[in-house]
């Protein structure tokens, strides 16, 4: 596959996984009686379950090709791009509100292009700095709009919050690092394979979970509530942490690093999407702009990595 081609099917990946992905900031809106803890247990149960079914027939061929330190690696990328991720951003969300959240996690691309240009072979930082920009730009947009509506709670809940969603920013750069270095190193294991194992690591911390969320605010709930609950766990564990991560994990092995970390703005820009389709609104002049921005953000680091491939040709 040419380069270019090997870079469109990259950029259709990630806007798949974004579009995926995205439908993760419904769950809290459509369980709203349900806590961070509920939501994560659930999902990652759901999830969990689903990677092994999945990968039960290739699992005893799986395992003897990995070492203890791939185990390792799968629990912590596990904890730090599934478990305590969703949990941090839900927390967030509950306790600082939306706003406050969407700011601080709409960095994930600048914090993550940021790491993977120290990668060998990376676009110089000083090429992604027009893209950087329009990406802090988009954010600053985001952020402004929702800042404008009043968050009701304590100051205290207001930081709260605000380290939960830095947490959040911290955990998934971690992860998306990580996982792409990870994937870059593994010969005998796919990208599909990884995910489900990932997958199955997950389930099992969500064990640990379980007991959790029942000590903490499970009472009240009826069982159409929990019926509900467990349906929208497993919607979005098959689409977001299956399919989503299928798109991701392939989109990874097809871009570099630093072109990696500006996929994430997909996700921002389809779960924005859904939220006015949810509120049955348009969006404002500054949503507006922003989705302009972040767009604009994308098209920049493209054609920054696109410009040593051309100096190349002409090169020869």
């Amino acid at each position: 596959m040419s380069d270019g081609k090997r870079t469109l099917a990259g950029i259709a990946c990630g806007m798949a996984a974004g579009a995926l992905w995205g439908l993760v900031f419904l769950a809290p809106e459509l369980v709203r009686d349900f806590g961070p803890l509920h939501l994560a247990a659930g999902r990652y149960l759901f999830y969990g379950l689903i990677s092994a079914i999945l990968i039960a027939p290739r699992w005893r061929r799986l395992a003897q090709n990995l070492t203890r330190r791939e185990w390792l690696a799968l629990a912590w990328l596990a904890l730090a791009g599934n478990t305590l991720y969703y949990i941090l951003l839900v927390s967030a969300v509950q306790t600082g509100g939306i706003a406050m959240t969407s700011l601080v996690i709409g960095f994930l691309p600048v914090a993550v292009t940021i790491v993977g240009s120290r990668d060998r072979d990376a676009v110089p930082l000083r090429r992604l700095v027009p893209s950087l920009l329009l990406c802090v730009a988009g954010v600053v947009c985001i952020g402004w709009q929702a800042l404008a509506v009043p968050v009701s709670g304590s100051p205290g809940a207001q930081v709260a919050g605000l380290l939960c969603a830095i947490g959040a920013l911290v955990s998934w750069t971690a992860f998306a690092v990580g996982n792409s270095r990870w994937l870059a190193r593994l010969d005998n294991v796919s990208g599909h394979d990884w995910n489900l194992l990932t997958g199955v690591v997950t389930g099992v911390q969500a064990l640990v979970l379980v007991p959790l969320a029942f000590a903490f605010g499970s009472g009240g709930h009826s069982p159409a509530a929990w019926a509900q609950l467990a349906a929208i766990c497993a919607g979005v564990a098959l689409l977001a942490s299956i399919v989503g991560n299928v798109f991701w994990n392939r989109m990874s092995r097809l871009l570099p690093l630093t072109l990696v970390g500006q996929m994430i703005l997909f996700e921002t820009l389809f779960a924005l999407v859904y939220g006015f389709l949810w509120e049955q609104r348009l969006p404002t002049p500054l949503e507006s702009a922003a989705f302009a921005l972040v767009v604009l953000s994308v098209v920049s680091c493209i054609s920054a990595h696109r410009k040593p491939a051309a100096v190349a040709a002409s090169a020869a």
